[in-house]
């Protein structure tokens, strides 16, 4: 069986349990089924396909772009950014589809809890949820090469576009292309570890030792600026329980705790956390 016959044989059981949106024959995302509408499109088929009113005027339908890069590097560079930009438009005007929204994130894509950490893309879906519009992404792995994480947006209930696979995509080829790219990643880091294993046994020593010793003392000063900006932000909170009575170390980490407040690593706090935030406060000039 040829593959667009394949997908369309999966489309059913997949829009049955939900994972993917039926679309009203002709009808765009911003139209509510139960409405008529006077609006003409070039192919009825097609979710996507550029639509027209009464008067044969092109109408364009609204779409939310997102954009991610893996590192502050790329994203600084704008290496990166600028080449999925100049897709999403191009797909964009082929398509009929008006950007109406634009998120951009630095974050890595490897996880099925990616999510959690990438707010931007959580934006886009919350906007794209209330106008009815799909997220443009230029490839699969800007949104992730993890199976799991692809499904898991489907299961928002958001429709996704990936230009370079086309507006007809089904949710089934995704998967088969997500498994791809998953698969893709895993070979790349085997092959990653494989040569760099192979290098060290030919005894050839691994990594820039150049500036060992500058890089160590840059990334010591880092740290310490960044402890001492979080000490910062949360003494605050601990003078205010200080002020309630609270004075031992355990009771003011259970009174963090129980504000929500988070440690430096996202963890829960503890006595011994505690004592060294107010070393360092103490510390401090």
């Amino acid at each position: 069986m040829h593959l667009p016959a394949l997908a369309s044989t999966a489309r059913a059981p997949l829009q049955s349990e939900g994972l993917w949106p039926r679309l009203p024959l002709g009808k765009s995302w911003l139209e509510n089924p139960g409405r008529q509408s006077n609006r003409a499109c070039a192919n009825p088929k097609r979710a996507y396909s550029l639509c027209s009113d009464a008067e044969g005027a092109s109408i364009l339908r609204p779409a939310i772009s997102y954009i991610r890069v893996s590192t502050g590097k790329q994203g600084r560079s704008g290496l990166g950014l600028e080449a999925q930009r100049a897709a999403i438009a191009q797909f964009a005007a082929v398509e009929g589809l008006d950007v109406q929204s634009e998120f951009v994130e630095v974050e890595s894509g490897k996880g099925s809890d990616a999510l959690s950490r990438r707010p931007k893309l959580a934006e886009a879906l919350s906007k794209a949820r209330k106008a009815k519009a799909p997220v443009v992404v230029a490839k699969l792995c800007r949104l992730s090469r993890d199976v799991a994480f692809v499904s898991r947006l489907m299961a928002e209930r958001v429709p996704f576009i990936v230009a370079e696979l086309g507006a007809d995509t089904d949710p089934f080829v995704l998967h088969l292309f997500a498994a791809l790219a998953e698969k893709e990643r895993s070979m790349i880091a085997e092959r990653t570890r494989a040569a760099l294993a192979q290098k060290k046994a030919q005894g050839a020593k691994l990594g820039n030792r150049t500036n060992l010793l500058e890089a160590q003392a840059k990334g010591s000063a880092t740290n310490r600026a960044a402890a001492d900006a979080f000490a910062a932000n949360v003494m605050p909170i601990v003078r205010q329980i200080q002020a309630t009575g609270v004075a031992t170390h355990r009771a003011i980490a259970q009174a963090l705790n129980d504000r929500g407040v988070r440690t430096a690593r996202g963890g829960l706090w503890h006595d011994s956390t505690v004592r060294n935030l107010l070393a360092r406060t103490s510390r401090s000039p």
